[in-house]
């Protein structure tokens, strides 16, 4: 009976959403109660709902999704593989139609969860949100504060987390020293009288304590040495 009431709340997110809106505020206690039930069947069938009604409410969903995440980022770190594949769906769901100035303040908590398990989800989600943000979502969130995060799940004690941390240095090294090449198009005088204070070494350093700086330095750097090391080059043999 409640694997047949979540299917017809997932249909009426599909295609009634506008008279299911007004019943969302009570339902999603309901769900996540579903989530948290020992019965396989019917947590993997929640978790399919809250991917439904993520795509099918997105921004509306901000201020209910508190008590969904949690159980989200715990199912996706479960051993049943069937529960872990549909919490991972219901989380990309999630960054993919919750807009990234409204969710990253959300998982922020979560990144400092004493459950590395939770830790980590929260990172993988976190990383992916970032990317979404255009240039005015990075600037309003802050590029000092993203930093900062990426460099302390950097030395997480779970590799997913540090992987995750990894991929957003490199975003936010992409896109800062994007914004920086476009700025110095717009003040070429300036930018030339000051070059070290654009770098982005100059930037981390700057935002950062000396170990946390010298840490992302070496993610960002390193992986840009191997995208030119692993580039096809024609007419050269590599060896040793």
């Amino acid at each position: 009976m409640t694997c047949e009431a979540l299917n017809n709340v997932r249909q009426l997110a599909m295609y009634h959403k506008e008279r299911l809106q007004e019943l969302l505020e009570p339902l999603v206690p309901l769900i996540v109660k579903s989530v948290k039930n020992p019965r396989s069947a019917v947590c993997k069938t929640a978790l399919m709902t809250c991917a439904d009604i993520f795509k099918a409410y997105g921004d509306l969903m901000v201020h209910s999704i508190d008590p969904l995440l949690v159980q989200l980022f715990l199912k996706a770190s479960q051993d049943k593989r069937f529960v872990c594949e549909a919490a991972e769906a219901a989380l990309i769901s999630m960054t993919s139609w919750i807009s990234p100035l409204l969710l990253l303040p959300r998982m922020l908590p979560y990144l400092k969860n004493k459950n590395p398990r939770i830790r980590a989800k929260a990172s993988v989600c976190f990383s992916k949100s970032v990317p979404r943000l255009d240039v005015v979502g990075i600037k309003e969130y802050g590029m000092d504060k993203l930093i900062q995060i990426a460099a302390t799940q950097l030395s997480d004690q779970l590799p997913e987390s540090r992987e995750a941390a990894r991929n957003l240095a490199l975003e936010l090294q992409a896109f800062y020293e994007k914004s920086q090449a476009s700025t110095s198009d717009e003040h070429e005088v300036e930018a030339s009288a000051s070059p070290d204070a654009e770098s982005w070494e100059a930037f981390c350093q700057s935002k950062l304590s000396a170990l946390s700086a010298q840490a992302i330095l070496r993610v960002t750097s390193t992986t840009t040495k191997e995208c030119v090391t692993s580039a096809p080059k024609e007419g050269l043999a590599v060896g040793c």
